[in-house]
């Protein structure tokens, strides 16, 4: 077949892209060698967030009944159905993705992709034939894999990635987790929560190193609370699969041996390039592109986590769309510059923009507005008063330099203030802006009150 568009890969960068050229007029194909929706929709973003609702159910059953009026008598749990409801919420979302290519005219090609040339790719099918098509254009958003630790290499029982860890058939009675960014902590949060003895090994001097200090320093309060121990500044000195445990020599406040029935390593991800082409990579193995998302190779373009950091669902479909509305408009594309980050734990965290150390960093002369969840009526009706709002703003204009939640919902809230940083509104904008009450979003405005030097409830 001769195609405007080829996208090699089915996830967040690569459907969305697909369709988008479809919408405007163009003959599209999508090759997926997994699932449609890729590692997000499949075994990521959406998967984990069904098992961590589980986890936060169970764990309110468990423990908080009685400060809701609740009586609750014997109450245990199924393991193999909260992993099916896991994934049965992706098994619905992926044919949802398959129906959005059919509507859209978009063919469907399964198979692993390659490159015979440039503008064209082969696909070989799991039987082994293959065809080889053309394309005036090529978009590759391959995406990324959970990256192995040296020396303790991945073996999907004793040792695991994120994938293994969402689809475990039996609950381990201890799990040590190699890093303290989303992924890390997500899963931490969902297995303490059932019993599992938890351990997490951070080298950073905090969790979720990405975050302002603040919150993350309040997240670990809450967690080590929870019953998770968690060691920052710790280093691995030996690591060795024993077969049915993993055994870890780590050196933080003093040396000492930790051993559990399964590893977690969640230190990062490493790129799934495609065959075929010699591209020009960064310095860190991930393919590099100009203004318009073009590689190095004429005519073939890449988006998503394939191109390196943030490796985030939403700026990998954010991405997908500006590169093929620029080969295919006269629109100018747009690289990524603010998005917002979340971690789904409980308590959960979103953040947007410079953290205040970032700030100081650049020298930034700014105001913080930091509201508590305890100081909100929604928040203290729902039993979640944990947690904070703060928002930076430039001191001499107002405007919106980032944002730092931490507590219920706040994955929901920090939407506002993307809004309004993408529209470039100030603190007047924001504190003039009626609020419903009682609502969670009223401590953005409380909290701008509180950097403008009037609060109001605090």
């Amino acid at each position: 077949m001769n195609y405007d568009l080829i996208v090699i890969g089915g996830g967040p960068a690569g459907y969305v892209g697909a369709i988008r050229a479809a919408q405007l007029g163009k003959k599209v194909a999508c090759v997926e060698n997994d699932r449609a929706g890729g590692t997000c929709l499949n075994w990521g973003c959406i998967p984990t967030k069904a098992l961590l609702k589980n986890a936060e159910l169970y764990h309110t059953l468990k423990h908080r009944a009685d400060e809701f009026g609740l009586k609750v008598g014997s109450l245990d749990y199924d393991w193999s159905k909260v992993i099916g409801r896991s994934r049965g919420v992706s098994d619905k979302l992926n044919k949802g993705i398959e129906f959005l290519f059919k509507k859209n005219k978009v063919d469907y090609l399964r198979g692993t992709a390659s490159f015979a040339a440039a503008g064209k790719v082969k696909v070989t099918a799991a039987d082994g034939s293959s065809e080889v098509h053309d394309a005036a254009q090529v978009l590759v958003a391959t995406g990324a894999r959970s990256r192995p630790m040296p020396g303790l290499p991945f073996n999907g029982k004793t040792v695991i990635g994120s994938r293994e860890a969402m689809t475990l058939a039996q609950q381990p009675k201890s799990m040590v987790i190699i890093g303290a960014g989303a992924i890390g902590i997500e899963f931490a949060y969902f297995y303490n929560a059932y019993g599992t003895k938890v351990t997490v090994v951070e080298m950073q001097p905090n969790i979720l190193p990405v975050e302002d200090t603040e919150v993350s320093q309040t997240l670990e309060k809450s967690l080590s609370k929870a019953g998770i121990r968690l060691l920052t500044q710790t280093k691995i000195l030996s690591a060795q699969d024993q077969g049915t445990s993993v055994r870890l020599e780590v050196e933080g406040a003093a040396k000492e041996i930790i051993e559990a029935e399964v590893a977690l390593v969640a230190i990062g991800v490493s790129p799934v390039l495609p065959e075929g082409l010699n591209f020009k990579l960064s310095d860190r193995g991930w393919l590099d592109t100009d203004a318009r998302y073009q590689t190095s190779v004429p005519g073939v373009y890449a988006a998503g986590d394939i191109i390196g950091p943030p490796w985030l669902a939403h700026v990998a479909s954010y991405e997908a769309v500006q590169a093929v509305e620029g080969m295919f408009t006269k629109t100018t594309p747009k690289k990524v510059t603010v998005f917002p980050g979340c971690t789904y734990c409980h308590p959960q965290v979103a953040s947007i923009g410079l953290t205040e150390r970032a700030a100081k960093e650049k020298g930034l002369k700014f105001k913080v507005g930091k509201f508590p969840y305890q100081a909100s009526g929604k928040a203290l009706a729902a039993a979640e008063p944990e947690g904070f709002v703060k928002i930076l703003y430039g001191e001499k204009h107002g405007e919106i330099l980032g944002a730092h939640i931490i507590g219920s919902e706040s994955t929901e809230l920090i939407a506002e203030i993307a809004l309004a940083m993408n529209l470039e509104a100030t603190w007047d904008e924001i504190e003039a802006t009626i609020h419903a009450h009682p609502t969670l979003s009223e401590m953005i405005k409380e909290a701008t009150e509180v950097a403008k030097g009037h609060p109001i409830h605090v």
